[in-house]
């Protein structure tokens, strides 16, 4: 899977969830890098989860971070690669919705 149909597989992993959810995302951001400077990842959620936001004004956007390699080294083919992007994508999505990773395993997205 080349960068370009990693990324257009991010893209359609975003345009794959419910308008309602996606029209409350707030002040977040989506990127794709290789890998995590640190830990193996397949995606990462950095930012105040809505259930946390009180006094907001003025943060900068979250992140979410996908990372193409360990996902691409976990998955069998490009099938597989898709399907691994659209639950990191979800499952980092649930955190900013405040959803922790315990009730994300359990229904599905991790």
């Amino acid at each position: 899977m080349t960068d370009a149909e990693f990324d257009e597989a991010v893209n359609d992993a975003l345009d794959s969830l419910p308008d309602e959810l996606m029209s409350r995302l707030d002040n977040v951001v989506v990127l794709v890098e290789d890998e995590h400077p640190t830990e193996d990842l397949l995606g990462l959620y950095e930012g105040v989860a809505l259930t946390e936001r009180f006094e907001y004004s003025g943060h900068l956007p979250d992140v979410i971070h996908i990372y193409r390699l360990p996902i691409l080294d976990l998955a069998e083919d490009e099938d597989d690669a898709r399907h691994e992007i659209a639950v990191t994508v979800a499952h980092e999505i649930g955190h900013h919705f405040g959803i922790d990773d315990e009730r994300l395993h359990e229904l599905g997205f991790g």
